[in-house]
């Protein structure tokens, strides 16, 4: 019923005031939240758990409010993590892999960085798959010092070197470092021609953009640290693709014919030289026979005109029996004196010359022939006078 209803006592909202119930008080309200706190613990009334002033009570559950709140301050930074520290999002410190603690939200927050992982991208393409890649519009051309083009695909592994400059000093990190590569693979790329690059040329290119890339990367302080630079696939453009397998296919020919040759030659050379080493070491040792040989029959001749300055007739009687033994020993004729005498046709002249072939004279070291007269004997070498050959003039 409202106040200025007819037929209402009280006409205006201000009568009968001093008869209204007074507010609560706050500490009956304070023992009741105090009474309800008991019973939820597993008090009551009576119980000594709550007991106390109501001021006392709510300072045992700011209590535990701020145990809680402490409590959540803890953390554990796994093996290969990094854990980064901000308050109200300043740099504070990088923690190491364990138990740590540190101000609870909203003062201090961590950021757990993983820095053992390999992270990668791919420039040229993007992965539809674990099989299958579709080329990155735009990506994969390249333009060669040559002015070719090259479709030209890679893959970029890295890690984490410092959580601290990874996650305060470049905006974005991974889009960083793709468009880095993108700029030195280009700047690389446009240093090269494009049979080096296709060629024998892509370990070295793919270092080369290893090196310029982390170069940047450490010039913007971004933290990471580039691995592995993998140039999954060098090749030109589909236009040109069949006259470019051509040119490859020539330019094998050209190896394996520049390799066989190299092989023959491999094979002839040592020939060659060991021919003309041994034809050197005959040569040498012709020479030196020989020398040997002019010495010996020069040391010969001083000995003989010694001893013909001694004894000249006896000296030559003897060079005149050496020459006629030496050109008889390598006939075949025998002399037979057949004076009065038919014996010839019955002598064993094959005897005769065989004991005579194995028979050597003591001065010579050839075996020469020798046939020893006998008074008996009708075999007899006719030897020229000392006078005869005086007047032959022989020695």
């Amino acid at each position: 019923m409202s106040w200025n209803e007819p037929g209402s006592p009280k006409k205006d909202p201000w009568s009968g005031r001093e008869q209204q119930e007074s507010p609560p008080d706050l500490e009956e309200v304070l023992r009741s939240v105090q009474e309800r706190f008991s019973r939820l613990f597993g008090g009551g009334k009576g119980s000594g758990g709550w007991s106390g002033s109501p001021a006392k009570s709510i300072g045992w559950i700011l209590l535990l409010g701020l145990i809680i709140w402490l409590l959540t301050g803890i953390y554990i930074v796994q093996e290969g993590n990094r854990g980064v520290v901000t308050r109200f999002g300043k740099y504070v410190e990088t923690t190491m892999p364990g138990p740590h603690w540190h101000i609870p939200k909203p003062f201090e927050s961590v950021t757990v960085v993983n820095v053992e992982q390999q992270r990668i991208i791919e420039v040229g393409t993007r992965s539809a798959g674990r099989s299958s890649q579709d080329t990155a519009s735009g990506e994969a051309l390249m333009l060669t010092q040559d002015e070719n083009i090259v479709d030209l695909h890679l893959t970029v592994q890295y890690q984490i070197k410092d959580a601290k400059e990874y996650l305060f000093k470049v905006f974005s990190p991974d889009a960083t470092l793709k468009q880095i590569t993108k700029s030195a693979e280009r700047a690389v790329i446009g240093k090269n021609t494009m049979d080096f690059v296709l060629t024998e040329g892509r370990s070295e290119v793919a270092e080369e953009i290893k090196s310029e890339v982390q170069r940047m990367l450490d010039d913007y302080g971004t933290g990471i640290r580039v691995i592995t630079v993998n140039l999954m696939d060098a090749q030109p453009p589909e236009e040109v693709q069949p006259a470019f397998a051509d040119a490859i296919k020539a330019r094998e020919d050209e190896q394996r014919l520049k390799n066989e040759a190299e092989a023959y030659a491999n094979e002839v050379i040592p020939k060659a030289r060991g021919a003309a080493a041994r034809l050197s070491e005959e040569s040498e040792g012709y020479k030196q026979r020989v020398i040997a040989r002019a010495q010996g029959e020069a040391g010969r001749f001083n000995q003989l005109l010694a001893e013909y300055e001694k004894a000249p007739e006896v000296t030559r009687e003897r060079l005149y029996l050496e020459g006629v033994q030496d050109i008889l020993g390598r006939s075949n004729v025998t002399l037979v004196d057949v004076k009065g005498s038919s014996n010839v046709f019955y002598l064993p002249l094959d005897k005769l010359r065989q004991q005579s072939n194995t028979m050597q004279f003591p001065a010579e070291e050839e075996r020469v022939p020798q046939v020893q007269e006998s008074s008996d004997s009708p075999v007899r070498i006719m030897r020229p006078s000392a006078r005869g050959r005086e007047g032959r003039g022989q020695p």
